[in-house]
């Protein structure tokens, strides 16, 4: 695994980079059709074997995993995705805001479309809520799955919904206008596309791996030619989350009996009282044998920005638990 280095080194020769780390694991880009659009991913590993499925954060990308994914076993495939108006996937249409929960119908769609019975999961943060409810949803088709510091739907309060909702909503309506008027977002150099990144993240995201989300999320301005504009949707930023009952959420934990790997990062926060987080994993430790926490040191992007920190647990859980499945249909 090779970390881009900043200094010194100009733009194109940190995109090269990127594009040399994507060479030098085999990496393919994948598309999969969806009625608005198509989905992008990456395949890593084995073309015929059943990958797991990794899935990103919020406003994140296939990227994520770009340094993670190489220090897993090689015998293992991975299909790391963009989820909707993130990475190079298409955009949900005019008119419409985002929904994490339209996503599961998402993941059924990506089974059907290679001809899946069960899916493993790898996923961080938003996507690691996802695959929580997934995986709660349609426990028969869930053999494994890994999360990356997010554990499950956060627990917010009436006040705080109602108060999102009437700040969102104005605020989706100017994003949606834009998008409808075809006008190019701000730009940025390439110095200063890293530096919002890291400072956007608390620094979760290191400078030197920037690089990795970036390469998926920025396009040369056409008003000057030397700067960059971010391409995620930018009515990403104005979604609700995916809420739910505490009871609800402690529910849906009965139901998770797979083989299930959570990795907390120890100076990541948990976004919600705490006390609902701890209830969770007592049920899971409860009702699932299968269930490991593991804590290590790092912010909410250690997968990213100190993937030897994460890597050895995925693969000891991996060892324990994955199996290979070539019943697949290979769409690369």
């Amino acid at each position: 695994m090779s970390k881009v280095i900043m200094s010194g080194q100009s733009t194109s020769s940190l995109i090269n980079l990127v594009e040399q780390h994507n060479r030098d694991h085999g990496v393919q880009e994948v598309r999969i059709s969806i009625p608005y659009g198509e989905i992008a991913g990456k395949w890593w590993g084995p073309q015929n074997i059943r990958p797991i499925l990794c899935l990103h954060g919020w406003q994140d990308n296939a990227g994520t995993f770009d340094t993670l994914i190489p220090l897993l076993p090689k015998n293992v495939s991975f299909l790391a995705i963009d989820f909707p108006g993130h990475g190079y996937s298409s955009r949900i249409p005019d008119g419409l805001s985002y929904q994490g929960i339209n996503s599961l119908n998402l993941l059924v769609a990506i089974m059907n479309e290679y001809g899946w019975k069960k899916v493993s999961f790898l996923s961080h943060s938003m996507g690691a809520v996802l695959q929580y409810i997934f995986a709660a949803v349609f426990p028969e088709k869930v053999d494994l799955m890994i999360s990356l510091d997010s554990l499950k739907p956060q627990v917010s309060s009436p006040e705080n919904i109602i108060y999102r909702l009437t700040n969102s909503i104005p605020q989706l309506m100017v994003a949606d206008l834009r998008n409808q008027q075809k006008s190019e977002p701000p730009s940025y150099t390439y110095s200063e596309m890293v530096d919002k990144l890291h400072e956007a993240t608390y620094n979760s995201i290191s400078r030197e791996t920037c690089p990795y989300l970036l390469h998926r999320n920025i396009k040369k301005s056409l008003k000057y030619p030397e700067k960059y504009f971010f391409t995620r949707d930018s009515r990403l930023k104005y979604s609700m989350g995916m809420h739910f009952s505490h009871e609800v959420i402690l529910d849906m934990a009965k139901q998770i009996k797979m083989p299930f790997l959570f990795i907390k990062a120890k100076q990541s926060p948990y976004f919600e009282e705490k006390k609902y987080y701890e209830q969770v994993i007592g049920q899971l430790k409860t009702d699932n044998p299968y269930f490991e926490q593991h804590l290590v040191e790092g912010r909410h992007h250690v997968h990213l920005s100190n993937p030897e920190r994460v890597a050895p647990i995925v693969t000891a859980f991996l060892s324990k638990y994955w199996s290979k499945d070539e019943d697949v249909v290979s769409k690369l």
